[in-house]
C-alpha cells in the first residue's frame, strides 16, 4: 500500500484522533493539519499541528506537533511528521517540536529526521490551589522532546 499527503479539516482530524490516538483527547485548535491517506483515499493517519503548549516556547517562529494518530498504517507516522516539518517551514515557522511519553520509542520521529532535545522528568500535575485542573490521567509520566532537524 502506498500512502499519500492530503489536508484535512479541523473537525475530521479530531474525529480520527479520537478514534485512534492512545492517551490524549483531541486538541482544542490548531494551524494547520495533514492526512495520510491510501491509494483507496482512505485516511491512514493524521497530524495537527499548533502552538507549543509550553508558553516559553511560544515565541511566535514554533510550533508543535501536538497529535499525531494512524490506524496501524506502517510508516505513516514518519510521513506525516517529515510533511509537518516541510509545511512550517513553507508557512514561514523555523522550529517544529513534539513530545513523546517515556514508553515510546520514537521510531517514527527518528526516520523522519527529527532529533531529541531533552528528557522531561514527570510532572506532579496541571492543578494548583489558584488554578485546580482536573487530571487527564497523563501526569506522572516522563516525556521526551523532539525537534525537526
Amino acid at each position: 500500500m502506498s500512502l499519500h499527503l492530503t489536508p484535512v479539516r479541523f473537525r475530521d482530524a479530531r474525529a480520527f484522533c479520537a478514534m485512534w490516538h492512545r492517551h490524549h483527547p483531541p486538541p482544542v485548535g490548531m494551524i494547520f493539519a495533514i492526512g495520510a491517506a491510501d491509494d483507496d483515499g482512505v485516511l491512514r493517519g493524521i497530524a495537527i499541528v499548533g502552538r507549543p503548549v509550553a508558553r516559553h516556547l511560544d515565541d511566535g517562529q514554533t510550533l508543535e506537533v501536538t497529535r499525531t494518530a494512524t490506524d496501524g498504517t506502517r510508516n505513516a507516522n514518519s510521513l506525516l511528521y517529515g510533511a509537518a516539518w516541510r509545511a512550517a517551514k513553507a508557512l514561514g515557522y523555523t522550529r517544529l517540536i513534539t513530545y513523546t511519553q517515556a514508553t515510546e520509542a520514537g521510531s517514527s520521529l527518528r526516520a523522519a529526521g527529527w532529533r531529541v532535545l531533552a528528557q522531561r522528568p514527570p510532572r506532579p500535575g496541571w492543578s494548583h490551589p489558584s488554578r485546580p485542573r482536573d487530571s487527564h490521567g497523563i501526569d506522572h509520566i516522563a516525556r521526551t522532546l523532539w525537534e525537526a532537524a
